[in-house]
């Protein structure tokens, strides 16, 4: 075990940060921004080449979501799953005072046990100053006897006063449902599903989930963003408050209810109405705009890369990220170009009406498999959208897809200025049923820009243009009954 963590940190880059950024401090940073002109049209001097009303199109998102100002030069874009396991591995190693992950599940292999028993060392190592902090799924944590569950086991056990595990249950799952439903189905009722892991004051956010696949041959994305402590606190509150209405996992193996959280509003025993009221008052509480409201303040910062935090709880009546996306959609100015992607396609009415109908974007959808889409491909012919949208399948011997998110280009600009990154996948179940939770990092800074469409090409560059032949291929026939199941329990995914 300890040859596996020793290879693999030998791997890890030294610093994620350019050398020249390292030594400048704080205020040598804030003096030599200036304010970013996708946001503020009013500013003088614009040097973007399109129609005056492109540069304020980002500008309402001051409104609707909390803003952090960050260095463009602290944001780091990994590429390859060994990459997001070795920095994961070396951030453990070297935290000080905090680890926080949020994620789906905890997967049992090799690599896995790695993962804990570094976190194990560097508890020891910081001699009670290291908190750690897991939020999982209590469906898919618990799947078989071997689960998350049983691989955290020994932190709590060592280190209970340190370590906390926290379990989400969907307070949809009561009652005879949740009688009936077995494992692995269970989980199509409502998960926690956010991807966020921090470490002291640096932030990664992605899709991918903590297990072998996503380590090695899972393609995901990745954005590591460092020195960011107001980002990070944000987060790590809005954690901790889903882990208030959350199942706390024991030493001993058994659960129980939060100490704050009042027993009628247990999950799937209390009343559901009252347990849905109070989980979403914790959940707004942590969603204070931090700048809203100043605009004059968020001009004085002067920073060129701007992120907001996006949340997407449909069961906890949240939808703050679907609204912005499909704001995104329909107000996309024409001869801009979108960019998205998703691991599993199955695109909600709601999207499909917005991209088909309202939006005047370019779009190039790239997905696992493109069966799923065939309906929407169809409607896209009909409408006389062929042109306009295009659908890509990504292929890679030997490897999965799991990448998902959005790259927007605005009409004059060479490179995104905008990009989506996290845990939606943009179907149904991340509108009405997961707890989720994304980024909108909207840049002027070129060098970042570049940056973002590398990443974008990297994964397109994978991507085969998917045609009318494409259906009538053997292997992408799909059966009758198995589409009539599909268009019944569509929402479910």
């Amino acid at each position: 075990m300890q040859k596996i963590i020793r290879n693999i940190l030998r791997r890890a880059p030294e610093n994620i940060l350019p050398p020249s950024t390292i030594s400048h401090t704080h205020d040598e940073r804030a003096v030599t921004r200036t304010a970013d002109p996708l946001l503020y049209p009013d500013l003088k001097n614009l040097t973007l080449k399109s129609s005056s009303m492109v540069p304020s199109f980002y500008s309402w998102l001051h409104k609707v979501s909390p803003a952090f100002p960050v260095d463009a030069n602290k944001i780091k874009i990994l590429s390859q799953p060994a990459d997001f396991y070795s920095l994961l591995l070396k951030k453990c190693s070297s935290a000080k005072q905090r680890i926080v992950f949020s994620s789906l599940y905890l997967g049992t292999g090799e690599l896995e046990q790695a993962l804990i028993e570094t976190i194990r060392q560097q508890m020891i190592n910081m001699q009670g100053h290291l908190k750690v902090t897991f939020l999982f799924d209590y469906c898919r944590g618990s799947r078989g006897t071997v689960n998350s569950r049983s691989m955290v086991a020994p932190l709590l056990q060592q280190q209970s006063n340190l370590a906390q595990v926290s379990l989400y249950h969907s307070a949809v799952l009561r009652g005879l449902l949740r009688w009936i439903l077995p494992q692995r189905f269970n989980e199509v009722v409502g998960l926690q599903h956010m991807k966020i892991y921090i470490f002291d004051d640096c932030l990664i956010i992605s899709g991918a989930n903590l297990s072998h696949d996503y380590f090695t041959n899972r393609q995901d994305r990745y954005v590591v963003i460092e020195d960011c402590p107001e980002l990070a606190n944000f987060y790590s509150n809005l954690i901790f408050k889903v882990c208030e209405f959350s199942f706390q996992l024991l030493p001993n193996g058994s659960t129980t209810l939060h100490s704050t959280w009042p027993p009628e509003c247990h999950p799937y025993l209390g009343d559901k109405n009252k347990f849905v009221k109070a989980a979403r008052e914790r959940v707004m509480s942590a969603m204070v705009p931090t700048f809203s409201g100043a605009e004059a303040d968020i001009k004085n910062i002067g920073a060129d890369t701007w992120v907001f935090p996006l949340i997407q709880m449909g069961q906890l009546r949240i939808q703050q990220d679907s609204e912005v996306t499909a704001r995104l959609f329909e107000q996309s100015p024409p001869s801009s170009k979108i960019h998205l992607a998703t691991g599993y396609f199955n695109l909600p009415k709601q999207y499909i009406d917005s991209i088909l109908s309202k939006s005047q974007a370019q779009f190039t959808i790239l997905t696992a498999h493109p069966t799923v889409a065939k309906e929407f491909f169809h409607k896209c012919y009909k409408l006389g959208h062929q042109d306009r949208v295009h659908i890509k399948e990504y292929i890679q011997d030997g490897w999965t897809y799991h990448g998902k998110g959005l790259w927007m280009t605005l009409p004059g600009q060479q490179n995104p200025s905008l990009t989506l990154i996290g845990s939606p996948n943009f179907g149904s179940r991340s509108l009405d049923r997961d707890l989720e939770t994304q980024l909108a990092v909207v840049t002027s800074n070129p060098d970042l820009q570049r940056r973002l469409a590398e990443e974008r090409e990297r994964l397109y560059s994978k991507g085969a243009l998917v045609t009318k032949s494409v259906f009538m291929q053997e292997d992408r026939l799909v059966p009758l009954w198995v589409y009539c199941i599909s268009k019944v329990f569509r929402r479910l995914f």
